[in-house]
Formats: structure tokens, sequence, C-alpha cells
């Protein structure tokens, strides 16, 4: 559904200062129907890679393919047109104050000349789809933080889009409001068959709705892939950011750092070690997470016992599908910042204010 192939996209030099490259050679496909998500830190170029997959801005170069049509091809008015089956929901939500929840919904639909009974009909349904069917005269200022962005998803599927691009939609929420957005987004995503790309810091986030993602760094893709394979690969940045690995603060006996799953849990490695083999174990650290609706975990484990048993135990977890690394003071992947969402040079008004003025949604 979305196939980006070596985009890059590099901003002039303005008062005196250096040319921006973005985002530099990004490769990305996103299947039909597929949850992903854009990870990185601050600056990576996350934002600006959303709005290249619509072309919101065009790439310095590279090609951008979406639902089978390659928009790095077509001229401005045909960009336009094919924009119409991408939504776009951003981090302040950008409603209209004047206009009640359903104003806002109804805005783009009005903008692109539907009846006004079928406008209307269509904001109901989308309103009551949002959870929001209540609230419909409400104005932007009497809503909570979670409820605007509900209006926002709302506009952006207004004109029954097939991709749905979120940039940093829950950055602005507490807690229990970004739980129910991602709630809501699962299940737009199912009933209405949408691909869902989510740019985004929050590591959680990614665990609890993505099924894929890509970790940026300086414009660059520097890891990827379904999280079920990531979090199974050896020394992945990516599964560091997903499950931190549990750092090592001493030598005591084997250090061993294991990730367990669903089909080789931590029961069965620690039955493997202790009790099948006669090895003394100690859990020094580690986590267990539900990742992509799928139980993972890492552990650090002191082993101590007999040195010849070692080898081959760890050889028989590995062939029963656990990933065993030995484990050295100071050799645990360090996870980045990601705790601020990026600075962008493109902007979000600006982008949002070109997505309303374009001429697609004009009578």
């Amino acid at each position: 559904m979305i196939e980006l192939t070596d985009v890059r996209k590099v901003f002039p030099a303005r008062r005196g200062a250096a040319e921006v490259t973005a985002v530099d050679g990004v490769s990305l496909s996103v299947a039909a129907g597929e949850f992903a998500g854009v990870v990185g830190p601050s600056g990576s170029g996350k934002s600006t890679l959303a709005r290249l997959v619509n072309l919101l801005e065009r790439p310095t170069s590279g090609r951008v393919v979406v639902d089978g049509q390659v928009l790095t091809d077509l001229d401005d008015d045909g960009v336009r047109k094919a924009r119409r089956t991408v939504g776009m929901v951003f981090q302040h939500f950008n409603l209209l104050d004047s206009r009640t929840a359903a104003g806002n919904v109804e805005h783009p639909l009005e903008l692109a000349g539907m009846g006004r009974a079928e406008r209307r009909a269509r904001v109901a349904d989308l309103l009551d789809l949002v959870g929001l069917a209540d609230r419909h005269g409400s104005r932007p200022g009497q809503l909570s933080g979670g409820q605007k962005q509900r209006v926002a998803i709302a506009r952006a599927l207004a004109a029954r889009p097939k991709v749905l691009l979120c940039d940093e939609a829950t950055s602005a929420l507490d807690p229990a409001s970004t739980a129910g957005v991602l709630d809501l987004l699962r299940q737009v995503r199912a009933e209405l068959g949408l691909t869902v790309l989510l740019i985004t810091h929050e590591m959680a986030v990614v665990r609890a709705v993505c099924d894929s993602a890509v970790l940026l760094d300086r414009g660059k893709v520097v890891d990827g892939g379904p999280l079920a394979e990531v979090l199974t690969r050896p020394h992945s940045p990516l599964a560091a950011q997903l499950l931190p690995a549990p750092a090592v603060t001493d030598t005591r006996g084997d250090l061993v750092r294991i990730t367990v799953t669903e089909s080789a849990p931590e029961g069965r490695v620690l039955r493997t070690l202790a009790g099948e083999l006669g090895l003394d174990v100690e859990i020094v650290g580690g986590s267990v997470e539900t990742v992509a609706g799928r139980r993972f975990g890492r552990l650090l484990l002191a082993v101590t016992g007999d040195d010849g048993r070692l080898d081959p135990a760890l050889q028989r977890l590995r062939d029963g599908g656990s990933l065993v690394e030995r484990a050295l003071p100071g050799d645990e992947p360090v996870p980045v910042d990601l705790t601020e969402p990026e600075p962008d040079p493109a902007g979000q008004a600006p982008a949002f204010a070109r997505l309303l003025d374009s001429p697609d949604v004009q009578r």
C-alpha cells in the first residue's frame, strides 16, 4: 500500500544556516491493512517522512507509491487527487475553534462539494464511530484532549481514505486518553480495512498497536521489520528500544541475556538450565511485555555450575527458538533518547494549511 524507494528530502539553506537533509535515502514498505510505526530520536526526520508519503512535502529525490499510484510521477493536480485516499492526524489536533465537533468533521466534505444531507449523515456516522455522538454540538474549547483527537480522527476519515497517517497523534495526551485513542485506531483499522502509518517517539505506543516498525536516525533507517522478527534478531537497535536489555552491573558467574517468546517462554528456559542440566540460575533482571499482541521478554541470568554444560545448554535453547547472547558489562545496546517530539523543518501548521487549501477539496 505504501512504498518509498531511496527517498531523500533536503531543505534549502535559510538565513545563513546550512541546508538540512531531513530524510536521507529511506526505503520503506507497508502492506495493505498493516499498522506500521516510525520511531526515532528528535530530529531524525520522522515527521518529514510522514508528509513525504502524501507529498505534502515533495521529495528531493526518490520514489513514493501509495495504493499503486506513483505519486512522484504526478503533477500537482494529480497529487491532489491521489491525496484523497490518505487521511492525516496531527499532534495538536488543528481543529477550527469557530466550528463545533460536527462542523470540524463536516468541513472537508463541505469544501469537496458534498450535498448537505449526505454530509450530515456522514458526520453523524463518523462521530458515532469515534464515540462522540453526544458531543456533536461542542466546540473544541469544551472538549478534552482525547476528545479533540477523536474529532481529528473522524475528520481524517471523512473522505473514506485507504491510508491513515498519524503524526505524533498521542504525544499531547495523558496516558488514559492515549490508551483510548490507540483503541480507536485499532478499531477503525479493523472495521475500515485501513493501512496506518504511525509516527511516534513513544515506544509504549509501538508495542501496543504496531505490527511492524522502522527506526530512523539522522534521516536514515537503521533497523526495522515485523516486530516479532525484530525482537528475536541479535544486536537489533530497534529491539533495544522496544525491550531495553537489562544492564549488566556485576560479573557473578556466567551472564546470559535471553529473549523469551510464547514459543520459548521463561519457564522452559529456566527448567532447561536448572532442572534438566543441573546449573544454578539466578534472574538478575529483565521484563516481559506484550508486543504486537504477543508475549516477549528480556532476561539477564547469572548461571553457575559445570562450565562444560553451559555452551551445550545455550545451544539447546537457541535450537528451541530463544535468542541467547553472552553478556558482559557495558555490552548492552544503549537506547537513544526518544523523550521529546522532534522539531521539524517543514512545520505542522503550514502542512495542515496546505492540506485544507488544496484545490482537490474546493468546490
